[in-house]
């Protein structure tokens, strides 16, 4: 199939990824059903005014989110972008909490506080979203040091856009990651566009491997549609980044069927170019392969797509009957409220 890729020089194109044991096989089946069904989901919720502020979704990019979270070890750590409900899903978190953090309950994982592009979970170590393009990387590059500077093996998975590349951040954090040897793996989700602009466009560079080379990070691409290709490629960084304690790059190819936000037009791209990307969509393409392997009948699809469902609609009726945060809650976590300002030397006054 004839579809659209970036310009220019790049890596060969990856081997499709072995296939797991049958039960962790259908294990990465049903997350990346709970993903799509938590998106589908999210999405009505936003034009039904449940949800405020902006709405990133990654219908299509499951095979990505899922391959690489399930590449880590639990007590590794992982950061990401405004687009990370399904990383926190596949992480673990509770997607009654996921669902009320969007529609801004007191029951959310940031308090109701955050929103969509601020999902924060400590206890599965996944530490945001985060709404700066390029704002996480510099902070993903901090986990890494923290666990080189404590002499342990945890690794750090900083997952971003191709836009954030074209940041001072992406730079400046490569470089020294490669010259502190840190235990990172940068992943970067390549869905060829930086919010409505085509890769070709933003980037000189469009082999995103070479930008991260240049700068010291060895790094190879993935199939960002295919949830075992993914999954191969980040395990043999994060092994790279632990056992040799340094920085890798991965590149996942992939591509967002909606818009870049719930606001978004989409006029810079033809349905045509959409609809041939849907042909290639990551959960029907890996269910029809498990079929193929004798691991997945449609009785068993059915049953696993109904279970997502069902999972989804708690997380709804959850996040429906949780309440706004108090108003009396409103300084809470912005200001300390633990001391007196007579604590503060001149009593927090300030000399002129």
């Amino acid at each position: 199939m004839d579809l659209p890729a970036p310009q220019g020089p790049g890596p060969k194109a990856a081997v499709t990824g072995s296939l797991p044991d049958p039960a962790t096989a259908l294990e990465w089946l049903s997350a990346m059903l709970l993903v799509r069904r938590f998106e589908e989901r999210a999405g009505e919720a936003y034009t039904r005014a449940k949800v405020g502020g902006f709405l990133h979704l990654a219908i299509g990019e499951e095979a990505t989110i899922v391959g690489a979270v399930k590449a880590l070890r639990p007590d590794d750590w992982m950061i990401s972008t405004y687009r990370s409900h399904g990383n926190a899903l596949t992480r673990g978190t509770d997607p009654g909490m996921v669902m009320a953090e969007l529609y801004g309950r007191s029951t959310g994982t940031s308090g109701g506080r955050g929103g969509s592009m601020h999902i924060f979970d400590l206890e599965h170590r996944f530490m945001g979203g985060w709404g700066i393009v390029g704002g996480n990387v510099p902070i993903g590059a901090g986990f890494a040091l923290a666990s080189s500077y404590r002499g342990n093996d945890e690794v750090t998975v900083c997952e971003f856009g191709d836009g954030a590349t074209n940041q001072g951040t992406f730079g400046e954090t490569l470089n020294l990651a490669a010259l502190w040897q840190l235990p990172v793996v940068f992943l970067v989700s390549n869905n060829r566009f930086g919010m409505g602009t085509a890769i070709e466009r933003h980037s000189a560079v469009t082999d995103l491997v070479r930008k991260g080379e240049g700068l010291g990070v060895e790094g190879r691409r993935c199939d960002g549609m295919d949830v075992c290709d993914t999954q191969s490629a980040v395990a043999e960084a994060v092994e790279l980044a632990r056992s040799e304690q340094r920085p890798f790059l991965v590149e996942a190819m992939t591509y967002r069927f909606r818009g870049h936000s719930m606001a978004d037009p989409e006029r810079y791209r033809t349905r045509e170019q959409v609809a041939q990307w849907r042909e290639r969509d990551p959960i029907e393409a890996y269910a029809k392969r498990l079929r193929a392997a004798g691991l997945l009948t449609d009785e068993s699809l059915s049953r696993l797509d109904a279970e997502a469902t069902a999972t989804v609609e708690r997380a709804s009726e959850f996040a429906d009957g949780s309440p706004a945060p108090a108003a009396a809650s409103l300084a809470d976590d912005v200001y300390s409220l633990g001391g007196e300002l007579k604590a503060w030397p001149n009593g927090g006054r300030v000399e002129r």
